[in-house]
């Protein structure tokens, strides 16, 4: 974490799925900074009930003032199956959850909870996420989708779409990259559902998605190109972009890349 302190970058997002449980992820990066911001990109409202999740927020909240950032979603029913969970009534479900959120007793001196995001793609969860959180962070969207959900959220709350992209000059190279990123994102409905609430046909879809797709979900080549998407982002209504950086081997940290993209962001917005 002090690495990507003093590169200069703000946050440092984080997943959950089914790897490191988000908030002991959370509490131990944290600790390796002292500036930088924590945000779960995304905690899964199926895996803690809401008085373990509001009050473990509190807690890194109190330890971490102003550092952590709370982000919260339905995930898919194929995470839910190792959880013994049913999938079901995604948006009702979050409702009531940050309802439930609310009302959490948390005994001892009082300690603000820190602020809250949703994820959020369709217009009834990003009316929630302004309604009854800080913003939305949407993953895997064109840029289009951030003027969407700008739109429906209004100018005040936080907007963090995630950026894929791959640094990598080769284009065949590149574009593999790429494909093999989004033929695991197209599979899942509440991605390819919002792809065609936005316009993308089936023959988009198909697969791991057509050109044009890739070329509207996948930032690549030089650091211009990764720039100039970033830049679209943020003119279309994007308050912070999330970048998540693909290379041909999924578990190495990035650490080349990381650095090179420092050299070229701190402009904005």
């Amino acid at each position: 974490m002090a690495s990507f302190e003093e590169l200069g970058f703000g946050a440092v997002w984080i997943g959950e799925g089914t790897g490191k449980e988000a908030l002991t992820h959370s509490a131990l990066l944290l600790a390796g900074g002292r500036r930088i911001v924590v945000a779960t990109g995304i905690a899964s409202i199926w895996a803690r009930d809401p008085m373990a999740v509001a009050n473990g927020a509190r807690t890194l909240a109190e330890a971490y003032p102003d550092r952590f950032l709370l982000g919260l979603g339905v995930s898919h029913p194929f995470l839910n199956e190792p959880r013994d969970r049913r999938y079901e009534r995604p948006l009702e479900h979050m409702r009531a959850y940050l309802e439930a959120m609310d009302r959490a007793p948390f005994a001892g001196p009082p300690v603000e909870a820190p602020p809250r995001v949703l994820a959020a793609l369709g217009p009834k969860m990003l009316e929630l996420a302004r309604d009854r959180a800080a913003g939305a962070h949407s993953y895997f969207v064109p840029v289009e989708h951030t003027a969407f959900a700008r739109r429906v959220l209004g100018p005040e709350p936080l907007l963090a779409p995630e950026q894929a992209v791959v640094l990598v000059e080769d284009a065949d190279v590149a574009r593999a990259v790429a494909r093999r990123h989004m033929a695991n994102y197209l599979a899942l409905e509440n991605y390819s559902n919002n792809l065609r609430r936005l316009g993308w046909g089936e023959e988009d879809l198909a697969g791991d998605g057509s050109d044009g797709l890739l070329d509207a979900l996948v930032a690549r080549g030089t650091i211009d190109a990764i720039v100039d998407r970033v830049r679209a982002h943020v003119d279309a209504g994007a308050d912070h972009v999330a970048l998540r950086i693909l290379g041909e081997d999924p578990k190495r940290l990035p650490m080349r890349e990381v650095r090179e993209l420092a050299t070229a962001l701190p402009a904005f917005p």
